[in-house]
């Protein structure tokens, strides 16, 4: 807006004048933004009633139409502090016995207390040789039949040893406040636990400097299937071994000759790169010479940051061109050095994979490679020394002789019910038994009495939540239809909501939100459809019935209160303080035949469903699907204003325009006459 300064030299209230000129053309501008607001609010009453009515229709109504969501079992239990049931639709409704014998329990090994070698406490980066366990130290760990050996090296930490672990199948960690290791099965049940063997001398030592040498049931056994193999069965273990590890290598190989390929190929676009940004110069020429090169870039460095220099800032431009220029070549050589490093660590891996590898020279892509010699002496020996330390621990726990450090084991075991005399067992807790799903929760000697029957109660607060969403929705419509009309009510303009206080524009503007859908058609329609609904009733086994056969019925015209008249109470409802004394005879039918109630209710919700859905269709340039109200044209309306405003606005900005223009002229001409009277004064005074 321009900053305009009038009335200098008539002395008049040109801003207040041009603003009564102009009030017509601003009260028309007002006009619009007003109907406009009045449209958005209509639009966000809308919205908010939409989403409760579509709530009923998708959710509550889609489930209630199907019989299948009142068919709901329950169980009871005679004890629910040693199990819990859940039924599912299909369980049967029976009495059955059940016994908790035994709970499923998850491994668990709270490590000794570990220190270091000099007895400094241990942290997660602590290497094990600290701990004085040697390099080459093997463990065994065992884990839902899958075995995992762990070989310790010179670099191996604490946490590395976690990982390990880890990768091994089982929870672990280390508690550095405590300095004790914490492992677990990875689920309950005894098929789930584990074991962790030495496959050597020094992996004993290695178990119990990490606290963890246990020589619990399911360790001792996992020992005596070593220590009891025969030669074949030797054998076998150190042929499947070998084959496992050869594959290991093979597909290793594969890997980094993939990666070879790939770093040749990368090394070589760097060299031709190189050589096409700087021709004549070879990359193995600008290797050898990349001292000199690092002299002259700090000489370069040097000259530029020498603030006495008396180089012009031409010339310093020049050397920082040439400075960059260096840099970059320094860059792509130092590129090309790591590339070609990566290469030679590559083909060091690769050569130290190939060395337990017998790879045929004449074809090596195609032909058959077999473990060398290296590879089968280096497993056959391991196995030997994983069977000797079994035999020995095996004879020692025979001997009574066997000493560990001080490991608390937890075994996990499974656990165990009897249902109607049959022995159930498994990994957990929780069982599932012809329709029910059983969590065992204590261990007891008594019996428990299972009672599996329908949910009768469920069927009535199904019903009941049914009506409570209902009548909710049709009272508010009822209500938003019924308003008061507030037709000298118009929203307030920002000059009119100056002149109030904040409370006071929230109290007014209510009043007009809330009879925003006075006498509204799209309200009318819907509210009257379900209102119809309802009262029609359903067809059961070929028995027309209604909502008054089970006992639901409004209060009456007289007994209910303002906008309340169309909702349904449930006679004898406990939490309704209209009916509470009558007679529930809904609970009563639904005892007496729960099948003829279901009936009745998911055809009524099938009826109002349908109905909604009709209601909801899309039509084109009116309304969107899922709508209950012409979304569509109402959003065009409110669009529709902002070009109406904008014409209404330009139209007084013109206007005003125009009076400032007249009353400038009128200033500039009193300014002219001042100014002459002031030259004729001048004249005469000097006479």
């Amino acid at each position: 807006m321009p900053i305009r300064i009038t009335g200098m030299n008539s002395g008049l209230d040109t801003e207040s004048i041009i603003s009564e000129l102009v009030k017509a053309q601003k009260t028309k501008v007002d006009a619009v933004k007003k109907k406009q607001t009045i449209a958005g609010w209509k639009q966000d009453a809308w919205k908010e009633l939409n989403s409760k009515i579509y709530k009923l229709y998708q959710n509550t109504l889609g489930n209630m139409r199907f019989s299948t969501d009142y068919s709901k079992k329950i169980t009871d239990v005679s004890n629910s502090s040693i199990v819990s049931v859940i039924s599912s639709d299909d369980a049967m409704n029976a009495t059955q016995t059940l016994k908790v014998e035994e709970l499923a329990t998850t491994g668990y090994m709270t490590g000794a207390e570990i220190s270091k070698a000099d007895g400094g406490d241990v942290t997660k980066d602590t290497k094990l040789a600290d701990l004085g366990i040697a390099a080459g130290s093997k463990i065994t760990v065992s884990v839902g039949g899958k075995t995992t050996d762990i070989q310790i090296t010179e670099d191996t930490t604490m946490w590395g040893f976690v990982n390990q672990l880890k990768d091994a199948g089982v929870e672990a960690n280390f508690d550095e406040k405590n300095q004790r290791l914490h492992i677990a099965a990875p689920k309950s049940g005894a098929k789930n636990d584990f074991a962790i063997t030495a496959s050597n001398t020094d992996g004993t030592n290695a178990l119990n400097k990490l606290g963890i040498l246990s020589y619990d049931a399911n360790t001792i056994e996992a020992y005596k299937k070593y220590a009891e193999m025969d030669a074949t069965q030797r054998r076998e273990a150190i042929d499947k071994d070998v084959e496992s590890r050869l594959q290991s290598y093979i597909s290793q190989r594969e890997n980094l000759l993939k990666t070879k390929e790939t770093q040749e190929k990368a090394l070589a676009e760097a060299k031709e790169a190189f050589e096409k940004e700087y021709p004549g110069e070879t990359i193995e020429g600008a290797l050898a010479n990349k001292a000199d090169l690092k002299q002259n870039i700090d000489k370069l460095k040097e000259e530029l940051k020498d603030e006495s220099s008396a180089l012009t800032e031409e010339q310093k431009k020049a050397k920082q061109e040439e400075l960059t220029k260096l840099e970059g070549k320094m860059s792509a050589l130092e590129n090309y050095e790591n590339q070609q490093k990566a290469l030679d660590a590559t083909n060091q891996s690769i050569s130290d994979v190939e060395s337990y590898l017998n790879i045929n020279d004449t074809d090596p892509d195609n032909g058959v490679i077999t473990a060398s010699a290296k590879l089968t002496g280096e497993v056959t020996t391991a196995w030997d020394n994983k069977i000797n330390e079994a035999k020995d621990i095996v004879e020692k726990y025979n001997s009574n002789t066997l000493t560990g450090s001080d490991v608390k084991r937890t075994v996990g075991q499974d656990a165990k019910i009897v249902l109607n005399g049959v022995t159930y067992t498994g990994d957990s807790n929780t069982f599932e038994v012809n329709g029910l799903t059983i969590t065992a929760l204590q261990k007891s000697s008594e019996e428990v009495t299972l009672t599996t029957r329908r949910d009768t109660e469920g069927v009535y607060n199904k019903i009941k939540s049914f009506l409570k969403e209902y009548n909710a929705i049709i009272n508010e419509m009822d209500k938003l239809y019924n308003a008061e009309s507030t037709k000298e009510y118009e929203p307030l303009t920002d000059e009119e909501k100056k002149e109030l206080s904040d409370s006071e524009v929230e109290k007014w503007e209510d009043k007009i939100k809330d009879s925003i859908l006075r006498r509204d058609s799209n309200l009318s329609t819907i509210s009257n459809a379900m209102k119809n609904i309802m009262l029609q009733g359903a067809m059961v086994n070929g028995k027309q019935m209604y909502l008054s056969d089970f006992g639901i019925e409004t209060l009456g015209y007289f007994s209910a209160a303002e906008n309340e008249r169309n909702a349904y109470h449930i006679n004898g409802d406990e939490d309704d303080l209209a009916v509470s004394s009558k007679t529930n005879d809904l609970k009563a039918a639904i005892a007496a035949d729960p099948d003829a109630v279901i009936g009745f209710f998911s055809q009524l919700s099938q009826n109002l469903y349908n109905e909604l859905d009709k209601q909801s269709r899309s039509v084109e340039g009116v309304r969107s699907f899922g709508s209950f109200y012409d979304d569509k044209k109402m959003k065009e309306d409110y669009d529709s204003y902002k070009d109406k405003i904008k014409k209404q606005e330009a139209r007084l900005t013109a206007l005003e325009d125009k009076w400032y223009k007249k009353f400038s002229a009128m200033e500039t001409a009193l300014a002219r006459m001042q100014s002459n009277q002031s030259a004729i004064s001048s004249l005469l005074g000097g006479m």
